[in-house]
């Protein structure tokens, strides 16, 4: 993957972005860092993580992937080498988007992975009751202050993020780069549209999640078929619907054709679209990921990107 990396602001990054939402969580810390091993080893060097992972799980307080990834870096003293995304505004002690809260929760996450700069530091949700001016200058102070090297925003509507955009151009303050959006081949309608045109326009790229619908694209939730994952309940939701059934359906096609994986072609899809330039994916294991790496060589031509467009319409 090194010698297939795209732009995103000033950052080079891997076209497969590693999800860091397991680490820490279903996956232990061995096992992350034999997961963050492998991926580094294929030439990736783009990893996601929130200071609010894994707060959800009973016992945890939020910044636990976060420790993860520091220790790794630190063991394996290649903090240079790689991309760090992480996100504000969900941590149960840091919520929402005040300056101060933007302040304190950066510093933290800074402490957690052990370094002294971010380099993709994500607005994890919009903070609709303050007005943009108010963690845009806070952003942009961190930027300044070498905390942060390019600033992102994710769970946004169209209008907001281009209200954000327009500030930041007339007052000459750190921009948003990028953009995280849900978007898979069941889920569009999250992205394509206004959303996405608003990231055409000014220049996005966008690291959509849920890349493979919680485990759904991979193929392995079928009509009568029970998966022990923690994600099974998420991906459930398009488990046996006429439409996932035929997306699963133009999936198998192409990966039998092509001798993939449907994971690794649902994911070339996505790539495929316009403004994308890395889709987000996790995996628990180092087996898991060998498919997903695979994406950064598979390209899908014409007539089978648009029977997968046409199956999941």
């Amino acid at each position: 993957m090194a010698d297939q990396r795209k732009s995103l602001g000033d950052l080079t990054v891997s076209p497969l972005c590693l999800g860091g939402n397991v680490f820490g969580w279903t996956a232990d810390e061995a096992e992350s860092f034999a997961v963050l091993d492998a991926y580094t080893a294929a030439g990736g060097n783009f990893v996601d993580t929130a200071d609010a992972y894994s707060a959800w799980v009973p016992g945890h307080a939020g910044g636990e992937s976060e420790t993860v990834l520091g220790n790794w870096m630190a063991a394996r003293g290649n903090r240079a080498d790689v991309v760090i995304a992480t996100k504000v505004g969900a941590h149960p002690d840091y919520k929402g988007l005040s300056a101060k809260t933007v302040k304190e929760a950066a510093e933290q996450s800074l402490r957690r992975l052990r370094t002294d700069c971010i380099d993709l530091y994500y607005t994890h949700y919009d903070d609709p009751a303050l007005p943009v001016e108010e963690f845009l200058t806070a952003l942009d102070a961190l930027v300044r202050e070498g905390k942060v090297r390019q600033i992102a925003a994710s769970n946004i509507t169209p209008e907001r993020l281009e209200e954000a955009l327009l500030f930041s151009e007339r007052e000459g303050l750190a921009r948003y780069v990028a953009l995280q959006p849900h978007y898979n081949l069941v889920s569009r309608h999250t992205y394509e549209g206004p959303l996405a045109e608003v990231a055409a326009r000014h220049g996005l790229g966008a690291v959509p999640y849920f890349a493979l619908a919680a485990g759904f694209l991979t193929g392995k939730y079928r009509p009568g078929t029970t998966v022990d994952s923690a994600r099974a309940g998420r991906a459930a939701e398009y488990q046996g619907t006429e439409r996932g059934e035929r997306v699963l359906a133009a999936l198998d096609g192409i990966a039998t054709a092509r001798g993939a994986e449907p994971a690794a072609v649902a994911l070339a899809w996505l790539a495929a679209q316009p403004t994308v330039v890395a889709p987000l994916a996790s995996a628990r294991t180092v087996q898991q990921l060998g498919t997903l790496l695979a994406v950064a060589d598979l390209r899908l031509d014409e007539h089978e990107l648009a029977a997968l467009t046409t199956a999941s319409a």
